[in-house]
């Protein structure tokens, strides 16, 4: 503005000194900002910060639609195990025998999967038989796997990383499980480690499992979960579980007697600011738990058929548990179903305590909510 007035002045000799002061002090803050786009600079001299993408629309049951309104604990359960863990149709009357057994407990269960590219949290019957009767042919989905779903309307069953995920995102504070994955055994060449312990570091979630699955390297594990601060506990033992069996050999960070414990820690967690969530170690109710010395000799033996038949990546557990179930002859099967099942009355026990504190409550439902069917007062 200077410069104009001065030239329109006629005044092009004054003017000059004011030229040569303005290129001397762009080329110096040139030289300061050069590793700075375009588009920093355009958020550094905006004045409103950049726009948020809209919420993504979840499909919620009606039972847990009811359950948000009333305030009533809510357990989020997988549907992978559904799909890849069991042969049907055990997995689908697992799947409703495990739900009851939250109901029971004073929880309302939420089984969350992906149908036609939707998020749903709360599954009917009718999916539920779907998705068992499908079996491995339904897209084993993990975080990652997630926006692919989203974008192509496929069907999904959810890891325990995307259930994390989508549970954060309802605000469900609790999850059930079977076994987490971890560090599989091998992993310093193959560098294979699965995305639950990342999830597990980035969800404010509570995981209630038997512990990692007993074919991984499970000491690896616990050494990941502790370079990421995620607490790990083992339920009324001192050492973690390991699957089928009761104790891994490995101690457990600490040891809770009752769900109000488990609780207080969850609570602790969230009012220290914490982001990731926590493993509650649940061993394998004692009369049901399977011989562990043929139980390791079917793993050893399913590990070395895996390796010669180049089975890799997501198939490898799959295939190790159907494996491990035949030569076990049906043993490691039934085992599978008790610790799922009691797994189940202890997170929904977890669930009851936690809300009884008064810790959390449910975040309100945005407009884009999808009000679904499903869930046990739907009739389906």
């Amino acid at each position: 503005v200077k410069l104009q007035e001065l030239r329109k002045g006629g005044k092009q000799a004054a003017a000059m000194p004011a030229l040569v002061a303005m290129r001397s002090c762009w080329k110096r803050w040139s030289l300061k900002h050069a590793g700075t786009s375009a588009l920093r600079l355009s958020r550094a001299f905006s004045s409103s910060p950049p726009p948020s993408p809209p919420p993504l629309p979840l499909s919620y049951s009606q039972e847990v639609l009811a359950a948000m309104a009333d305030n009533k604990p809510i357990v989020a359960l997988e549907s992978t195990i559904i799909s890849h863990g069991m042969p049907y149709p055990s997995n689908y009357n697992m799947a409703l025998e495990v739900e009851e057994v939250i109901r029971a407990g004073g929880a309302v269960p939420a089984t969350i999967a992906i149908l036609h590219g939707q998020i749903h949290v709360g599954t009917s019957r009718e999916a539920l038989h779907l998705l068992a009767e499908r079996g491995q042919r339904v897209r084993k989905t993990a975080s990652r796997d997630l926006p692919l779903l989203l974008s192509s309307q496929q069907d999904g069953a959810t890891t325990v990383s995307s259930t994390m995920k989508i549970a954060s995102m309802a605000g469900i504070r609790v999850f059930v499980t079977g076994g987490i994955g971890g560090v599989h055994r091998g992993a310093e060449t193959t560098g294979d480690v699965s995305a639950d312990l990342t999830e597990l570091a980035s969800s404010p979630v509570a995981v209630v499992c038997a512990g990692a699955k007993s074919i991984l390297d499970i000491p690896r594990t616990l050494e990941f979960l502790e370079t990421f601060s995620v607490p790990v506990m083992s339920y009324q033992s001192d050492s973690f579980p390991a699957f089928f069996t009761r104790s891994s050999g490995c101690p457990s960070q600490i040891r809770v007697d009752t769900p109000e414990h488990v609780a207080q820690i969850i609570s602790n967690m969230s009012r220290l600011g914490m982001k990731g969530g926590a493993v509650l170690g649940v061993p394998i109710p004692e009369e049901s738990a399977a011989e562990g010395e043929q139980v390791e000799k079917a793993i050893h033996k399913a590990l070395m058929e895996a390796q010669e038949q180049r089975v890799e990546g997501n198939r490898v557990t799959p295939f190790l548990l159907k494996r491990i179930n035949e030569l076990t002859q049906g043993e490691s099967l039934r085992a599978n179903v008790a610790l799922v099942k009691n797994n189940a009355k202890i997170g929904a026990s977890v669930a009851v305590a936690l809300m009884n504190m008064g810790a959390y409550s449910y975040p309100p439902l945005p407009p884009s909510v999808v009000r679904g069917r499903g869930g046990n007062d739907s009739g389906e």
